[in-house]
C-alpha cells in the first residue's frame, strides 16, 4: 500500500468511526439543529486535546506529522478497541501502536468534558502528572491564554508561567501562585522518579529562566494546595479567586485546578464580560 493509499484508507476509517459514535455516548448534548452523523469533527478534535484543523487534515488523509500521545488520545475520542487502535497506528505511522505507552497524554473523559463546559464561571483548567494542560473551558481561555494557540510541547502550566510575560503581570502574588503549582509538580515528582522527563524538565526550564531554579529549591510539597489568588486582568482589572486543585480518580492521574470567584466580589461578573467580548470576537 503506497502513502496515498494508506492515507486514503486511514481518512475512510476516521470518518466512519467518527459516524457511529452518537453525542450522548462521548457526554455531549446533541442540539436540534446536528446534520452531521455521529460526532462533528471539532467534537473529537476537542475530546483528544487537539485543534479542528489539525484533526480536519487528518480525517482529510494528508500526509502530516503525528505523535504516538495524538494518534492514542484520538483513538481514545473515537473510542476504538485495541484491534481498531492497532488499525490506526499502522495506517498513520506504519508501525503497531504501543502496549504500554508510559509517556501518552492522559485523555479527558466526555463526563469531565461535560464538567469543563458546564462550569461557565469558574475558570478550570485539567492537567496531567507533569502538569501538561489536557483540557480547558471558556472561562480559562478568557482569563488566562487561548490555550488552543499555544504548541502542544508548551502547552504546560510549570512552564507558561516561567515563560510568558503576561502570566506573570497577571497574577498579583505570582509568587505564592507559582509555589502552589511547584508543590504540586514536585509531589510528582517523587512519584515519578523513575521518569527521566522531570529531570529533563528542570534542566530545560532552568537553562530558559533563572527564577524557576530559584522557586524550584525551596522544596515545597502539596498534592493539592489551595491558594488565594488576585489577579490583575488586561481587559477588566482585578478579580479576585479561590483555587482549588482536586484529583480525578480512575486510573490516569488528572488534576483539575478549578478557580472559582471569591464570594463578596464582582469576578463572577467579570468572567462572564470577558467571555462575552470572546464571543463577539468569533462572530466578527
Amino acid at each position: 500500500m503506497n502513502t496515498k493509499e494508506r492515507m486514503q484508507a486511514l481518512s475512510e476509517f476516521l470518518t466512519a468511526h467518527r459516524a457511529k459514535i452518537q453525542p450522548s455516548e462521548a457526554g455531549l448534548l446533541a442540539g436540534s439543529r446536528r446534520r452531521t452523523p455521529g460526532l462533528r469533527r471539532e467534537e473529537v478534535a476537542s475530546i483528544a486535546g487537539v485543534s479542528t484543523t489539525w484533526y480536519t487534515w487528518l480525517e482529510q488523509g494528508r500526509d502530516i506529522k503525528m505523535s504516538v500521545q495524538v494518534l492514542d488520545r484520538i483513538a481514545f475520542a473515537l473510542q476504538l478497541n485495541e484491534d481498531e487502535r492497532q488499525y490506526l497506528f499502522m495506517l498513520a505511522l506504519e508501525q503497531p501502536a504501543p502496549t504500554n505507552v508510559v509517556d501518552s497524554a492522559p485523555t479527558v473523559s466526555p463526563a469531565l468534558n461535560r464538567i469543563l463546559t458546564e462550569l461557565r464561571d469558574c475558570p478550570m483548567i485539567i492537567s496531567d502528572r507533569r502538569c501538561s494542560i489536557v483540557g480547558w473551558n471558556q472561562a480559562a481561555a478568557g482569563v488566562f491564554l487561548d490555550f488552543e494557540q499555544i504548541p502542544l510541547e508548551e502547552r504546560n502550566m510549570i512552564w507558561l508561567l516561567f515563560t510568558r510575560k503576561e502570566l506573570k503581570a497577571l497574577a498579583v502574588n505570582w509568587s505564592d501562585f507559582v509555589r502552589g503549582f511547584l508543590a504540586m509538580f514536585r509531589s510528582y515528582y517523587g512519584q515519578y522518579l523513575g521518569d527521566n522527563w522531570y529531570s529533563e524538565f528542570i534542566r530545560r526550564l532552568s537553562e530558559r529562566n533563572a527564577d524557576f531554579r530559584e522557586f524550584w529549591d525551596h522544596s515545597d510539597v502539596s498534592s493539592a494546595p489551595e491558594v488565594f489568588i488576585e489577579f490583575r486582568h488586561a481587559k477588566v482589572g482585578k478579580m479576585f479567586f479561590d483555587l482549588t486543585t482536586l484529583q480525578v480518580q480512575g486510573r490516569t492521574d488528572l488534576r483539575c485546578s478549578v478557580y472559582t470567584p471569591s464570594v463578596g466580589s464582582d469576578t463572577d461578573a467579570k468572567v462572564r464580560q470577558l467571555m462575552r467580548k470572546m464571543g463577539d470576537k468569533e462572530h466578527t
